[in-house]
């Protein structure tokens, strides 16, 4: 697998294929696992995104809405991605996997998240999206760029959050709270 910068690695996809970006981090694969499959963490990871997301942990079919562009943040419209949960699968003897099945209106395809653990307190997490643009329009080779750089922005700001927590937790004794970004929103179905 071809090495980026900081430790995240990224497979080479022909348009329209699988993109996935793999990274090694400094938590079990539980924490870890818990930690990406909540959907209302994935505001400080994905530049230019809100996220609506049902109260609580999530669930297998749980519905969540992103939107992305560049002024999303602040509610203008931008690129609607509405995903499904239809696997939640911690780890256990064997790696944990989340499906999100993307439901249109503007992607199709789905996204996965596989943490496998490396020993007590690391585990690597590989997150793959294979996603086409909903409807006639054959723009495989528009979307695959665009996803591989947002899946290795997002899994390098994981890793920098879990580094500034674990050196908070160190120089303070403690974690801390766990703030939620003001771009999540909650919502019940």
């Amino acid at each position: 697998m071809p090495r980026t910068h900081r430790g995240t690695h990224a497979t080479r996809t022909w348009p329209g294929r699988e993109v996935a970006v793999s990274r090694v981090l400094p938590l079990s694969a539980t924490e870890a696992f818990t930690l990406l499959v909540d959907l209302r963490h994935h505001v400080r990871w994905i530049p230019w995104t809100r996220v609506a997301v049902p109260p609580g942990p999530p669930v297998r079919g749980a519905v969540v809405v992103a939107v992305s562009g560049p002024f999303a943040r602040q509610g203008a419209p931008g690129i609607v991605d509405r995903m499904r949960i239809d696997r939640l699968d911690p780890p256990g003897d064997g790696p944990g996997v989340a499906v999100f099945t993307k439901l249109g209106p503007v992607l199709a395809g789905e996204a996965r998240i596989v943490v496998s653990g490396l020993g007590a307190h690391r585990s690597r997490v590989t997150w793959s999206e294979r996603v086409h643009l909903a409807g006639p329009v054959p723009a495989g080779m528009l979307v695959a760029p665009v996803l591989r750089l947002m899946l290795r922005a997002a899994l390098t700001r994981v890793a920098r959050e879990v580094d500034d927590r674990r050196r908070h937790h160190h120089a303070h004794g403690n974690a801390g709270p766990h703030n939620e970004s003001p771009h999540t929103q909650v919502f019940t179905q």
